[in-house]
Order: C-alpha cells, then sequence, then structure tokens
C-alpha cells in the first residue's frame, strides 16, 4: 500500500497528462493479480467500484477520532489541521506524523489487506466497530500511507486523475485499445474489473448488467439559441428541463429498482413508480425524472421536496404528493433480461423509438409516462420553446441532438441544457470560507446577504462559490483577511463592503437564512466595484419576487399523459 500511496503523490505531483498517464500506466501493469482490481477502483477515489452499492459508512468524525486517538493528541489538534489544508487524507497523516513510536515498516498493510479492511468496515455494524477496525488498520501505516488510506475513505483523493486519463492509462499498461476500455467502463461501471478484462485480453467480454447503475449521461450548459442551433441544426430536439430529480429504472420481471443521480437506489422512496414498472413485458434500463404530478398538474420541486430522502413514506405523504417517472431514454432494452441489449452507442432517434415502441401504461396509473418532443431549426423556433417551457414552471429546455449516442458520465454537445437566470440579485458579502480541493488555500465561498429596511440591518439569503476567475478569488482573499471582524474555524465574519451580483433560477422560502428566503441554484455573476453596501438589493425586492413567483405558480399549464408524451393541455388554469 506504500508503493500505491507513492504513486498517487508522484501522479498529484506532475500537471502534465502525459506524465500522469504514464506512472499509473507503469503502476498498474507491476500489480500482483488480486491487488489490480481494488487498486485501479482507488485511484478514483472510492473505496468500492462506483457501481458497487455499497458504502463503508464511516463519517469525517469517526476518521477525525480514530487519528487523534492513535496520535495522543486532543481533538482539536486534526481540526486546526483541516483548517490548513482543508483535506481530511492530509489532516490524518499530520497528526499521525508525531507519534512518539513510528509502526514497523515490516507490520505496513499490503493492497490485499486494506482492500479487506475496507470490506469488513463496510460488513460491521455500528460506528464503534467500524471505528475500531479503521484503527487496527491505521496503526500499522506510517503518515504516508495512512493519508492514502483516508484519502479514499473521504472521497477526496484529489491528485488531478480524471476518468479519461485512468482509462488511458489501463490502455497504456496493457496494450489495449482506448477504445474498447472506455466502452467497457461505460458497461460495467467498474474500472477495476475493466483493468482486470484488459490484462486478460477479455474487454470484448464486458457486460452490461441490470441493477448496476450507469452513470448519467451530462448536458453540457448554453443560454443562446443562436449558438444552440449553430451547433445542433439543422433540426434539434427539446424537451422541458422537468423541475425534478434525475432518475434511472432498472426492471427485470418484477424486480424494479431506481437509482439517482449520485447512484444511490431510491426506489424505497416511490413506491407507486416501482409498482408501477412491476409486471411489464420489457427488461432494461430507462433515463428519465421523478416529478411531482397531481390530477395531471406538475408539481414545483418544493412539493417534491417533502418525498426526498423518506426511505418509507407515509399514506399520507403519497396521496400529498404523488410522483410519476416521466421518461426520455432507453439505455438498453429486451424481452428478457438474457436478451437485454445495451443502445448506448445507438443514435437517439433509434433509441426515443424504442422507448415509444413500449407502449408504456400511460393511462393508469399514471405513473409512468414520456417526456414531451419537439424539433426547431431556427433560433426563433427555440426562443419560443424556451419561452413556453418556462410557462409551464419549467427550468428551461434541454436541447439535443437526434443524431447523437449516450455517453455515460461524460458532458458533451449531443445535449445541450438551456437555462436563464431568473434575475439577479446585487448583495453584500458578510462571511467566507476557505475552499476546498483546488481551492483549500483562498477564501472562496461566500455568504451574502440582502438589506432589510425594516430594521436596517442586513439579512442573509444565500451562499455561492462558483462565478469569479481565480485571479478574482485570489485578490480577494487577500481583501478578506486584512477585512476580518471574527473568524469561526473555516469560517469568517468580514467587513460588509464586497457587493456581488447573484443570478438565481427560484427564490423559495427558507429558515436557513435570516431573510426567510433561499436562493435555488446561487451564483456570482460579477463584483460590482461599482457599488456600495448602501446599494444592495433589500429584503422588500426579494419578498417582492417571491410573490410574483407564487402567483406564476397558481397559474400551472396542465399537463396530460398522452402517447406522444407528457404534454401540455390548453391554457394555463385560472
Amino acid at each position: 500500500m506504500r508503493r500505491w500511496g507513492e504513486t498517487a503523490r508522484r501522479i498529484a505531483a506532475t500537471t502534465r497528462t502525459s506524465e500522469k498517464t504514464r506512472l499509473l500506466a507503469e503502476a498498474l501493469a507491476r500489480l500482483a493479480p488480486d491487488e489490480l482490481a481494488p487498486a485501479a477502483t482507488w485511484f478514483t477515489g472510492r473505496p468500492f467500484p462506483e457501481s458497487d452499492q455499497r458504502s463503508t459508512g464511516l463519517g469525517w468524525a469517526t476518521i477525525a477520532e480514530v487519528a487523534t486517538r492513535l496520535a495522543g493528541v486532543p481533538p482539536a489538534a486534526i481540526g486546526a489541521a483541516y483548517d490548513r489544508s482543508s483535506d481530511l487524507g492530509t489532516a490524518v497523516g499530520e497528526v499521525l506524523a508525531g507519534r512518539p513510536e513510528p509502526p514497523d515498516p515490516a507490520a505496513s498493510p499490503s493492497i490485499r489487506d486494506v482492500a479487506d479492511a475496507f470490506a469488513a468496515i463496510e460488513a460491521a455494524s455500528g460506528t464503534a466497530a467500524k471505528g475500531a477496525i479503521l484503527e487496527s488498520l491505521l496503526a500499522r501505516c506510517d503518515a504516508a500511507t495512512a493519508t492514502a488510506i483516508a484519502k479514499i475513505l473521504a472521497g477526496e483523493l484529489r491528485i488531478g486523475l480524471r476518468e479519461g486519463l485512468l482509462e488511458a492509462a489501463i490502455a497504456r499498461a496493457f496494450d489495449r485499445p482506448l477504445a474498447d476500455v472506455q466502452w467497457a467502463g461505460m458497461l460495467t461501471g467498474d474500472v477495476g474489473e475493466v483493468a482486470v478484462l484488459a490484462r486478460d485480453d477479455r474487454l470484448a467480454g464486458a457486460r452490461l448488467r441490470l441493477f448496476h447503475p450507469l452513470r448519467f449521461m451530462l448536458a453540457s450548459p448554453a443560454e443562446d439559441a443562436a449558438a444552440i442551433i449553430a451547433r445542433l441544426g439543422p433540426v434539434a430536439w427539446v424537451e422541458d428541463k422537468y423541475d425534478g430529480i434525475r432518475a434511472q429504472l432498472h426492471r427485470q420481471g418484477d424486480d424494479v429498482r431506481i437509482w439517482s443521480r449520485d447512484l444511490n437506489e431510491i426506489g424505497g422512496q416511490f413506491p407507486e413508480v416501482v409498482a408501477a414498472a412491476a409486471g411489464l413485458a420489457w427488461d432494461g434500463i430507462l433515463d428519465g425524472e421523478l416529478l411531482a404530478i397531481r390530477d395531471g398538474t406538475v408539481l414545483p420541486f418544493l412539493a417534491l421536496q417533502k418525498r426526498l430522502g423518506r426511505k418509507a413514506p407515509p399514506d399520507r405523504l403519497l396521496a400529498e404528493v404523488p410522483v410519476a417517472f416521466v421518461a426520455f431514454d432507453a439505455l438498453a432494452l429486451g424481452s428478457r433480461a438474457s436478451e437485454v441489449e445495451p443502445l448506448l452507442r445507438r443514435p437517439l432517434a433509434e433509441r426515443r423509438a424504442r422507448l415509444e415502441a413500449l407502449e408504456l401504461p400511460l393511462a393508469a396509473p399514471g405513473r409512468l409516462a414520456l417526456s414531451h418532443v419537439e424539433s426547431v431549426d431556427s433560433i426563433d423556433g427555440l426562443e419560443e420553446a424556451f419561452a413556453r417551457a418556462r410557462a409551464r414552471r419549467n427550468e428551461g429546455l434541454m436541447v439535443k441532438d437526434p443524431a447523437s449516442s449516450y455517453s455515460p458520465g461524460r458532458r458533451g454537445y449531443g445535449w445541450l441544457k438551456m437555462k436563464k437566470a431568473l434575475a439577479t440579485l446585487d448583495c453584500v458579502v458578510v462571511g467566507v470560507e476557505v475552499g476546498h480541493g483546488k481551492r483549500h488555500g483562498v477564501l472562496s465561498d461566500y455568504t451574502f446577504a440582502v438589506r432589510d429596511e425594516a430594521t436596517g440591518g442586513l439579512a442573509t439569503i444565500g451562499k455561492a462559490y462558483t462565478g469569479l476567475t481565480d485571479a478574482e478569488i485570489a485578490e480577494m482573499t487577500a481583501w478578506f483577511e486584512a477585512h476580518t471582524i471574527r473568524r469561526l474555524g473555516r469560517y469568517r465574519v468580514v467587513e460588509p463592503s464586497v457587493v456581488v451580483e447573484v443570478a438565481f433560477d427560484v427564490i423559495q422560502r427558507s429558515g436557513r437564512h435570516a431573510s426567510g428566503f433561499a436562493l435555488r441554484f446561487p451564483r456570482i455573476v460579477r463584483l460590482r466595484t461599482d457599488k456600495s453596501a448602501a446599494d444592495v438589493d433589500t429584503l422588500a425586492t426579494v419578498a417582492t419576487l417571491w410573490r410574483e413567483l407564487q402567483a406564476g405558480a397558481e397559474h400551472l399549464v396542465t399537463m396530460t399523459v398522452t402517447r406522444s408524451g407528457l404534454a401540455p393541455v390548453g391554457k394555463a388554469q385560472e
């Protein structure tokens, strides 16, 4: 395991992608047969493969407690170390480096030992039992090896190793075509298995398996209709960008399971959808969106939020917020599990035709539906479609190339998401926090507020960490450090002088902030150096925008389930 950690450190130390690939390929090629799968998996920053539903169940607190106990230092020591690096693995290594009696190098764990320990931690019941296994493992590790193990467990490897580089390294290590490695990775979702298949020259044997979730294809953001048509024209397909949650439905016989975008199984939260999909005449995998929908009306995301995280929702909640799965893509289909055919390489137009041919039971109970698709061939047509989607209270449009293939986990230009900010607010920054990852040494997370005219004070309304350039963040870090009023661990209360323009998609009621409101998907548009804190927007302005949204929400467009998809009917309801 020491050698694995050393490879990870050498990869992190270089910015050249070719050098990262070379270092990793050489490391993979020399691994023993029983080490290759887990070692390759860990280079993704996970203890288990992405398609594996297991989790160690170890939280930050348990890992920190184990490290401080082994090091014989107070709990505050690891907190201080974490503040310096914003990295739990680095903090663990820092405190363990000061142990009065370093471990015997001969007892250092092997890759196989670590893999067995991870499996044992996952299987153990209770925090104490899990922590005891971790403590036994870290007691044998030097500081550098403990750092590597903690980074894997925390999911924060941070060595600049993208998925594409890992695939390229596997191809190079075993002299296999990169395209074959990539295809096997798409099908299995298990880079460790792919590495073994490549070593054994069995990549052609990779098979898609039901109930092993595929990563979701991602869309690139776009706002300009002319640029979208230029890229996807002459004819593009548009679908409403629904205000729900992305979901992947797997079906084999009466066994139906649903996964969220982060590959967590969530079928138990939506029993009406699982029941509607059971007993159908096909097996396979569908990509779609879970929406709150009642009496043919799509409800706002705020309604769906009541259902999220409820592993066994009560009947009262099922009746209050019924849910439907709206399918927009078919990833694999067949009449029996043994005949399920992956469709990822087929064009979207063919996948859609296969999806429509399923003749989902749309009329009753209405818990499965098709997305509504229409074609556009002009800038004006796209703008009009976008306006109609927003009038239906959806986020915007998904614009797709009907010839595009499905690329799990990749963000390409075959799919574009067309969104426009609802509005912007000028806010003043009242707090900043040390960032994570590549921004661990700067203050990049901004908490901002609007002015409450009733009290004359400031009321927080959100937090954002995107939108500014690295140069702007570096410059503002120096300013905030010099104008810090109070330090609270990683958080700084700062002089309320810096004004930022903040874009967002939705305003919603929230008890999380002093204003009583929260912005959905806030992002910083720009620094407003031309404005002072006295010029920021007021709480009254926020309340007015919220009321306008609420008024609009009362005029939802009724959606009906038809054979051609979930489509709007008639005018907005009065």
